[in-house]
């Protein structure tokens, strides 16, 4: 009897100590507002919802208080419903779309589906936490790994020049410099993203055994995990979290001339006259740098300093009056002898790292102080915006560093070291002068063309551009996947030098060199399905007219293609607006629509313009030059390989057939084509030939390619200015239903000042031979004149081909 009472005392002390055991875990995990925290093996946890699609994590070591300096994220946590379930030594926190798992004794955290479909696991005990010793103090080297499938893609990370678009096996230190731009985040092809939210150079590494993120300074672990379903709802998530997209003007969908540099404001006007005699389009023209003067303790003074730009304003008004926009170069750095520096530098607003041009006592400001960014806006307008300026080139905004120093980590800026905060310096750069141009005016739309950038900076409206890449096919193709790359991280407007920066290295005799004509043409064409089409460079001019005459095959290859710029404004402007209002993208990998597809998932070398639009551009050299290098022998038939993606058909733009999806086919490419293939279903509005973007849009070619249903929101406003935010735009939306053979035109919705109340639809639907390359089609199916009235319009099955 006393065993048995002694065997009892047992069971219910060891009962005892499980309730203990159990209820003291339970206590380690503390429901918040926003999700709930915990302490694991000394590292404190917190989770947030901050949609019932986007959580955020924030790790750091218990007792201390990390600051919250996000420069990228602008989003308030939503209030959103969760429910909270308690099983052995995890808490599950569970939102109508995402199922957030806690291991309470490793720290682990996992991320599902509501419906339980796994998409991405921490390892367990995967934070680091590495006290680091540097001249500026301490602070902690951080580490997060993840284990991800073994098959799963990664894309993002920001512009990458390594010539991939999916990320995986790959280490690279996220660090912004001249031609890379780091953003550290990514997505999956299993349709969710990750935003590592620190301001410092970040170490990315994708192993079989591990993904991780490390920040070589912080005070702590701070992520944002979005599920978005897809890559554009990825995309999505990311724009509501770091700020949306502002359209930005008509004009700059248009072709846009430059080169390193125009010596004269004469010399710059007479540019836009000679393609305006030529009567080849143009909107844009860019002065480049020393308007302000050639000695460099002038640089950037923000001022016209050089004599040979004796009256800017005259200038401006010029290429205005030519129906063309100019935009300038301002870099983020000053010469010791302008007002700029007096004035930032007598308010200790400099830093004294090394930058370009070197030895002349140029400095750098200090971005991330905003009354700095104050005085710079205010030596911005009063010396150059104020007479007319349309648009600006913000150049080196990494900023320009000739040379890595470790010191210049331990400058002390007004947000901190500059250790902890260097790769935001573009964020802030650019959003001081939006912000600051916003103030001035609103009858300008902020145009802002940057070298560098960093997460959240689509609010800006800004446009990147890939830096000062070398002429050669090798770095045209690495382009392809680096804007790609840069878009699947939520920046939609990209473009690079058309023919690259420096032609010299590989080709010494520059636009002389039929060689380097070849590349220039291919590049132009590329340049053409970019979200902005400019030439620019240096040793060698790039101007049409410095490639012959009509007749010649340069010179007719480059018109062609910038004429069918803009003939495609009306498409593009309202994928434009597809970004601003839906969070769209307009460069697309093709995994961003062919997810399904597993071939599609690593192609780098092709991608949708728009949803509807296929570009493969060619990024090989397919000509001989002979001995003179003077000509070229265009004898043999040159082809690409091409991927057509399966679950649609797809026609060729330039000859309308037909061809199923699912497969590799051979197109010929001679020198004034790349492939170009349209999915069956698209609506696609052409416009007619004009010469500037400001010219009459009608009437408007309606090309509607059979196969599938399909739809297509047609987009217009005031052009520019900032009246949309108001609601002061149209919209139109066409609808294919193929099987009856039936377009609705339906009601326009919305109007605007200006606007045309009749407009007319030349409707063709392709067939081979019909409604096919870059011509005005003279063949179309019907002619309407639409008056804002909704209307349906019956095919005959001999028009649909």
């Amino acid at each position: 009897m006393k065993k048995q009472l002694n065997m009892s005392k047992f069971f219910i002390s060891v009962l005892f100590l499980f309730f203990f055991v159990s209820e003291s875990t339970a206590q380690q995990f503390v429901q918040t507002d926003l999700g709930g925290k915990a302490t694991v093996d000394s590292i404190q946890i917190e989770i947030q919802f901050f949609s019932e699609n986007t959580i955020r994590v924030i790790k750091y070591p218990e007792g201390q208080n990390p600051e919250s300096n996000s420069f990228s994220v602008i989003k308030k946590p939503e209030k959103t419903p969760f429910k909270i379930k308690r099983k052995n030594n995890s808490v599950s926190l569970k939102s109508s779309a995402v199922r957030v798992t806690l291991d309470l004794k490793t720290g682990k955290i996992n991320f599902q589906t509501a419906k339980g479909i796994q998409l991405l696991a921490e390892k367990d005990y995967g934070v680091n936490f590495l006290t680091a010793k540097y001249p500026s103090g301490e602070t902690y080297r951080i580490r997060q790994d993840f284990v991800l499938d073994h098959n799963e893609k990664l894309y993002g990370l920001g512009q990458i020049q390594n010539g991939k678009l999916v990320q995986c096996n790959e280490n690279i230190r996220l660090n912004q410099e001249n031609m890379k731009i780091a953003i550290p985040f990514f997505q999956s092809n299993k349709g969710y993203g990750l935003f590592w939210d620190n301001n410092s150079p970040v170490n990315f590494s994708n192993k079989a055994e591990k993904t991780s993120f490390e920040s070589e300074a912080g005070d702590a672990a701070d992520y944002y995990f979005m599920a978005g379903g897809n890559a554009d709802g990825v995309i999505a998530l990311m724009r509501d979290l770091t700020g949306q997209v502002p359209m930005i003007p008509y004009w700059s969908f248009g072709f846009f001339q430059s080169r390193e540099r125009y010596t004269s404001q004469d010399e710059l006007v007479d540019v836009v006259k000679k393609y305006r005699d030529l009567g080849v389009p143009l909107d844009g023209i860019v002065q480049d740098w020393q308007y302000w003067g050639t000695d460099h303790k002038y640089w950037n003074g923000l001022e016209f300093g050089n004599p040979l730009f004796p009256d800017p304003e005259r200038m401006m008004n010029e290429v205005h009056q030519l129906n063309a926009h100019i935009i300038i170069s301002v870099w983020p750095s000053f010469g010791p002898e302008t007002k700029p520096f007096k004035e930032l530098d007598s308010k200790n607003m400099m830093f004294d790292f090394t930058t370009f041009p070197q030895n002349n006592g140029v400095k750098v400001y200090d971005v991330f102080n905003p009354k700095a960014r104050d005085i710079v806006w205010k030596y911005m307008n009063d010396g150059i915006f104020k007479y007319g300026m349309d648009g600006w080139w913000l150049d080196a905004t990494e900023p320009d560093l000739p040379e890595f120093k470790e010191s210049n980590y331990n400058f002390k800026t007004s947000a901190g070291f500059y250790r902890n905060v260097c790769n935001a310096f573009p964020l802030l750069a650019v959003g001081g002068v939006y912000e600051n141009q916003r103030k001035v005016s609103d009858k300008k739309r902020v145009f802002i063309l940057t070298r560098s950038a960093f997460a959240g900076q689509q609010r800006y409206g800004a446009t990147s551009w890939s830096g000062d890449v070398n002429s050669s096919w090798e770095v045209l193709h690495n382009q392809i996947p680096a804007g790609l790359s840069l878009s699947l991280c939520g920046l939609p407007y990209w473009n690079s030098d058309i023919g690259g920066f420096f032609a010299a290295p590989h080709y010494p005799k520059g636009v002389k060199s039929v060689a380097y004509r070849e590349l220039y043409v291919r590049w132009l064409q590329f340049g053409t399905f970019c979200t902005l089409m400019r030439s620019h460079g240096t040793h060698t001019p790039r101007e049409i007219y410095q490639f012959g005459k009509r007749g010649d095959w340069e010179f007719d290859a480059i018109e062609k293609y910038i004429k069918l710029r803009y003939r495609l404004l009306p498409y593009i402007y309202s994928n434009s607006w597809a970004v601003t209002s839906e969070a769209s993208t307009m460069m697309r990998a093709l995994m961003m629509d062919f997810g399904n597809d597993e071939k599609a998932l690593t192609i780098e070398d092709q991608f949708l313009f728009g949803k509807e639009m296929m570009v493969c551009p060619v990024t090989e050299a397919q000509y001989t030059a002979n001995v003179s290098d003077t000509k070229a022998d265009f004898s043999a038939i040159k082809t690409r390989k091409v991927y057509l993606p399966a679950g649609t058909s797809w026609y060729d733009f330039w000859t309308g057939d037909k061809i199923d999806g699912g497969q590799e086919i051979v197109k010929e490419t001679p020198v004034d084509i790349i492939p170009l293939y349209i999915k069956a279903g698209a609506i696609l509005p052409l416009g007619p030939e004009i010469q500037y973007s400001s010219q009459q849009s009608d009437p408007i070619e309606i090309r509607i390619y059979p196969g599938a249903n399909g739809k297509f929101i047609l987009y217009d406003d005031e052009k520019d200015g900032y009246n949309y935010e108001k609601g002061i735009y149209s919209t139109i939306e066409f609808a294919w239903n193929d099987k009856k053979g039936k377009l609705t035109i339906g009601k326009r919705q919305g109007s605007y000042p200006g606007m045309l109340a009749k407009r007319t639809f030349k409707i063709v639907v392709v067939a081979n031979g019909r409604g096919v390359s870059d011509k005005v089609s003279e063949q179309v199916n019907t002619v309407v004149v639409y008056d804002g009235k909704e209307l349906v319009l019956k095919l005959s099955c001999s028009d649909i081909g």
